[in-house]
């Protein structure tokens, strides 16, 4: 199989399905995706929430961005994304500083006494808590449904998705990019690099210079609900400190360490030890021991070294276009992000901030002989 679109894009999890089905509408396209399926790595291992008070300013001007098109996805879905959850953060007196640094510049969040965090989930220890607030408008995103519309979407404007497709090679002559696959050879002026945790591979095959973006894993569990306790309700909640959180999941409790440990790109594995400490670093906040871990699983988080994603064209390359580094925020910005990257691929003016734009572009700094971003 080969293929001429206008545009490739490379990478079939939610940041690169949402581009190519917004560059659809007015451009032929192609999607490579390495795996047999869409949405195989990070993006269907997603802790599945929006939180508009996550991330810094440029991440929160883009859940903003985003939220509007989530609760009522034109296109995508008949019904909304979202469901509500809540987002609970709890704080032990050495999580003070971290919970003070969250709240400043949040909006929408009320605090909380440990009561009354207790009251909303009862198995927290309430002696442990030296303080608390909560996100009432944090809520439950539909991954799978936004993925799959997404790539109803690019199908229904004549796009096409190759799976089965790792990149082998990619060469640049006279205008063009060939991208050779074992699914065939494939042939753009544009390339599209949305491959997540293989960004930077994907651009040194290019010859374009890596951005020093980091794949960092994270891991989850999965365990009963706790006896005689209806979690249904229960909002998300974690510690201040950054050292767990858990979230309600289909009957059952989603426990993660919170860990972001540098790992080579690849389809990453939970490890036992990691697993075992942020457990018990869990069970230091709850009064129900955990008896039994139904599942576990860990995904890739990407990042930028300034934990900002990296959206816009190349400096060193012609029609090399970034879409990386969305970091543990990809499902929440994919609205937004999608949007702008449409935007500047086919030369249209965006509706976000310029501020927001700027932030967003890899020439916001410089490279380092490929050691990363240098601010």
């Amino acid at each position: 199989m080969s293929s001429s679109p206008d545009i490739l894009v490379i990478g079939g999890g939610i940041a690169g399905i949402s581009a190519a089905a917004r560059l659809a509408r007015d451009a032929r396209v192609t999607v490579l995706e390495s795996e047999p399926m869409i949405g195989h790595h990070s993006s269907g291992r997603s802790a599945a929430i929006f939180i508009r008070n996550y991330g810094n300013a440029t991440l929160r001007a883009l859940n903003a961005a985003s939220a509007p098109f989530l609760a009522e996805p034109e296109g995508v879905s008949e019904t909304s994304l979202l469901s509500p959850r809540g987002e609970m953060l709890v704080a032990t007196e050495a999580d003070l500083s971290s919970l003070d640094a969250y709240l400043d510049g949040s909006e929408g969040l009320e605090r909380l006494s440990a009561r009354q965090a207790r009251d909303l989930v009862p198995i927290l220890r309430e002696e442990a808590i030296a303080a608390a607030a909560i996100e009432w408008d944090a809520q439950d995103i539909d991954v799978d449904r936004m993925l799959q519309g997404f790539a109803r979407q690019l199908r229904g404007s004549g796009g096409s998705i190759v799976t089965g497709a790792p990149v082998q090679s990619i060469s640049h002559k006279d205008g063009v990019w060939t991208v050779s696959t074992p699914a065939g050879t494939h042939s753009a002026p544009l390339i599209v690099n949305a491959a997540g945790g293989w960004a930077d591979s994907v651009a040194a095959m290019a010859g374009v210079g890596p951005l020093g973006l980091m794949p960092l894993r994270r891991s989850a569990v999965l365990l009963p609900a706790p006896d005689g306790h209806d979690i249904s309700r229960w909002p998300l909640f974690a510690s201040a400190g950054d050292e767990w959180y858990a979230k309600p999941e289909a009957g059952k409790l989603m426990i993660s360490p919170a860990d972001e440990d540098p790992v080579e790109p690849h389809d990453v594995w939970a490890d036992d030890m990691v697993i075992a400490e942020g457990l018990h670093r869990y069970e230091q906040a709850v009064t129900v021991p955990v008896t039994r871990v139904e599942h576990s699983w860990a995904g890739m988080r990407t990042f930028a070294p300034d934990r900002t994603p990296v959206v816009g064209f190349a400096s060193d390359a012609e029609d090399f276009f970034w879409l990386a580094g969305q970091g543990g925020y990809g499902m929440q910005t994919a609205p937004a992000l999608s949007q702008l990257a449409a935007d500047l691929c086919l030369g249209r003016l965006s509706p976000l901030p310029q501020t927001v734009i700027e932030a967003l572009s890899p020439a916001r700094a410089t490279l380092n002989q490929g050691q990363g971003l240098v601010t």
